[in-house]
């Protein structure tokens, strides 16, 4: 966690993590104007398959796209301090739903969630009654993922690794 909170302040965010139980909220802010860009919410569950991390959203302020930095850039950090936190907390998986509000930025999501290291698990469109459980969950429709969280920390580690 450390190397990643290190990594994000050379990027000129600051990241914060805010636990009440078990829901959590991770907070990008800029470190010079201290303006929020971004945050993450979801929470640790405990489940059949063992402990979860359920990662509910992930949104970013308009002003981020006029940065140097990618959105996705942002994103990736507040999505490895959760990532991070789910491996503290034991979970073996993290699940997610890409939004399907519309089908350009859904495509947009489910490739970036797939290069990440995400496998698309359900196909959530509203349309079967097996649908309304994960509409119930996740809020909406959209393509349902999931992740082995300590594949994803052996995938991602070196690009939080302090340069030489």
């Amino acid at each position: 966690m450390s190397e990643i909170l290190d990594s994000s302040k050379a990027q000129n965010l600051d990241l914060q993590l805010q636990t009440l139980g078990p829901f959590f909220r991770i907070t990008a802010k800029n470190l010079e104007t201290q303006t929020e860009l971004g945050k993450a919410e979801g929470l640790i569950r405990v489940w059949l398959k063992g402990t979860i991390l359920h990662l509910d959203s992930i949104r970013l302020r308009r002003e981020t796209l006029g940065m140097e930095k990618s959105i996705f850039g942002i994103g990736l950090f507040l999505g490895a301090v959760a990532i991070r936190y789910g491996y503290d907390c034991g979970c073996k998986t993290a699940e997610l739903l890409a939004i399907n509000d519309s089908d350009l930025y859904h495509s947009k999501l489910v490739r970036f969630y797939t290069r990440i290291g995400f496998k698309a698990v359900h196909e959530v469109t509203g349309s079967g009654f097996g649908d309304y459980a994960h509409m119930l969950v996740w809020g909406g429709v959209g393509t349902r993922m999931d992740a082995n969280v300590e594949e994803l920390l052996v995938k991602w580690c070196t690009r939080f690794k302090p340069r030489k």
